[in-house]
C-alpha cells in the first residue's frame, strides 16, 4: 500500500499528520504527500491575499509560493516522504472570468459557485498518477476552509481506499465539527512514539512562515501539538463503515 495523503495547501497534511508519516516510513511503508493548491498566482493579487501574504510575513517584493514551496521540501526532507504539486491556485488567488476575486472577505465560507465544477477537475489530475494499491487520506474540512473541502469532495468522488485526517490546528477547538464529520466514519488508532512526535514538530517548524498565524491559542503551536498527541499518544484517522 502506497499512503496517499491529500493536502489542501503545502502545510496542512504536516501539521494533522506528520508523526503518523514518520512512522510509517520507519517502517518502510510508502508515503507521499500530495499539495492540492500549489500553482504560483497571477499578479495583481486580491486585498485579502496581500493582507495573508503580510500575517505570513512576506513583503510586497517576495516571492511567496517559492518560500512555501522551499519551506514544504524542507518539511519533507525531515519526513523522509514524496511530495507532488498540482496547479491549482489557492483560493485567496482564484478569480471570477471578469477579474474577481471569488473570496474577497473570507476563505471560511461554502465553495463559490464557480468552483462547482473544480473537486471534479481535481479528481480528474490526481487520477493520472493512482496505483490501484494507493490509500487516499482526505481531510475531514474541519474548520470550514473553503480549499479542505473542495479536496474532500474530490477524494470523495474517486473509487479508491479512503480514510480521513482530523485537519490540524482546527480540531483542537471545534469539536462539535469533529463529532459531525464523524457521526457516520469508523475510525482507527495509530500509535506515534515520542521520537516520531518530535520528528513531526520538525515537520512543522520547517513552515516558518506559517507558525505565528496558525496558532492563536494559549501557548504555543509547539505545545498545541503536543497536547494533541498527548491525547492518545497517536492519531486517528476515520474510514466510511462497512
Amino acid at each position: 500500500m502506497r499512503w496517499i495523503y491529500l493536502s489542501p495547501h503545502f502545510d496542512d497534511a504536516v501539521l494533522s499528520c506528520g508523526g503518523l508519516m514518520w512512522e510509517q516510513r520507519r517502517r518502510g511503508e510508502e508515503v507521499a504527500i500530495w499539495t492540492i493548491f500549489a500553482a504560483p498566482p497571477m499578479a495583481p493579487l486580491s486585498p485579502l491575499a496581500q493582507a495573508t501574504h503580510a500575517l505570513w510575513g512576506f513583503g510586497p517584493a517576495e516571492n511567496a509560493p517559492a518560500i512555501r514551496r522551499a519551506e514544504d521540501d524542507r518539511a519533507a526532507r525531515r519526513l523522509r516522504v514524496h511530495v507532488r504539486r498540482f496547479p491549482f491556485l489557492d483560493c485567496i488567488y482564484r478569480r471570477s472570468p471578469d477579474g474577481d476575486p471569488l473570496y474577497p472577505h473570507s476563505v471560511f465560507v461554502p465553495p463559490h459557485p464557480q468552483d462547482a465544477d473544480l473537486p471534479r477537475r481535481i479528481a480528474a489530475r490526481l487520477s493520472r498518477f493512482l496505483l490501484p494499491q494507493d490509500c487516499l487520506v482526505s481531510p475531514l474540512g474541519l474548520g470550514g476552509h473553503v480549499d479542505h473541502l473542495l479536496t474532500r469532495r474530490a477524494a470523495e468522488s474517486l473509487p479508491w481506499a479512503r480514510r480521513y485526517y482530523a485537519d490540524f490546528p482546527y480540531v483542537m477547538y471545534d469539536s462539535p465539527a469533529l463529532l459531525a464529520a464523524i457521526a457516520d466514519l469508523t475510525s482507527e488508532y495509530f500509535p506515534i512514539s515520542e521520537h516520531g512526535l518530535r520528528v513531526w514538530w520538525r515537520g512543522v517548524a520547517a513552515y516558518a512562515s506559517q507558525l505565528t498565524s496558525l496558532w492563536k491559542g494559549e501557548g504555543t503551536l509547539q505545545q498545541a501539538l503536543h497536547s494533541y498527541w498527548a491525547r492518545e499518544r497517536g492519531i486517528l484517522l476515520w474510514r466510511e463503515a462497512v
